[in-house]
C-alpha cells in the first residue's frame, strides 16, 4: 500500500516571499534579512519557508538568471532534430550536457509537416560560432540525426517566468 505525499500548500506569508523574490533577490549582503525585514518574519524563517516550497515543488529552485544578450551571446538558436523516438532518452541528454546548450526538450512531431522531436536551444557570439555548434551536435548525433533545422531568435519578446500579482492576502 503507498502512502499519499501530502503537500502543504502556499499561506499568504508563503505567497507574499513569492511575489517579493520573483523579480530577484535583493543584491545586498544579506538579502534573506531584507526580505525579513519587509514580510515582519525571522531570516531564518525565510530561509526555512524558501526551503520548504522548494522541498513541496512549489518553486523548483533559487538561482542566477544571466541575460544572455548582455553577455555578448546575441547569436541564439533553436535547433530541431529528427532522432529516433526509441532512442531520445539516451541522446537528449548527451546534448544537455553540451556546455552551449541551455534548454533541451523532447516535444511531439506534427507529420507530415514538423518532422522534428528533439529541441536544443544554443548560444553563441556570432552566427559563425553557433553554426559550428550546430555541426557539433549534428557529429554527436552521427546517423540518429535524420534532419534538422534551426531556428535563429532575432529579438527578445519576453524573458521571465511566471509573475504572481500581489493580491493583499
Amino acid at each position: 500500500m503507498s502512502e499519499a505525499r501530502v503537500i502543504a500548500l502556499p499561506d499568504a506569508t508563503d505567497r507574499a516571499l513569492i511575489v517579493a523574490t520573483q523579480g530577484g533577490l535583493p543584491l545586498v549582503a544579506e538579502p534573506y534579512h531584507v526580505l525579513a525585514d519587509q514580510l515582519g518574519i525571522s531570516a531564518e524563517e525565510v530561509m526555512q519557508r524558501l526551503q520548504a516550497m522548494q522541498q513541496n515543488g512549489i518553486i523548483r529552485r533559487i538561482g542566477l538568471v544571466p541575460n544572455h544578450y548582455a553577455l555578448g551571446y546575441t547569436c541564439n538558436g533553436m535547433t530541431v532534430w529528427d532522432v529516433p523516438d526509441e532512442r531520445i532518452h539516451i541522446l537528449g541528454p548527451k546534448l544537455g550536457a553540451l556546455p552551449f546548450v541551455s534548454h533541451c526538450y523532447r516535444r511531439p512531431r506534427f507529420l507530415p509537416d514538423w518532422p522534428y522531436n528533439l529541441f536544443a536551444m544554443v548560444h553563441g557570439r556570432s552566427r559563425a560560432e553557433t553554426d559550428a555548434q550546430v555541426e557539433e551536435i549534428a557529429r554527436l548525433l552521427g546517423d540518429d540525426d535524420r534532419g534538422h533545422a534551426v531556428l535563429y531568435s532575432t529579438r527578445i519578446l519576453k524573458k521571465t517566468g511566471l509573475r504572481l500579482g500581489n493580491r493583499g492576502d
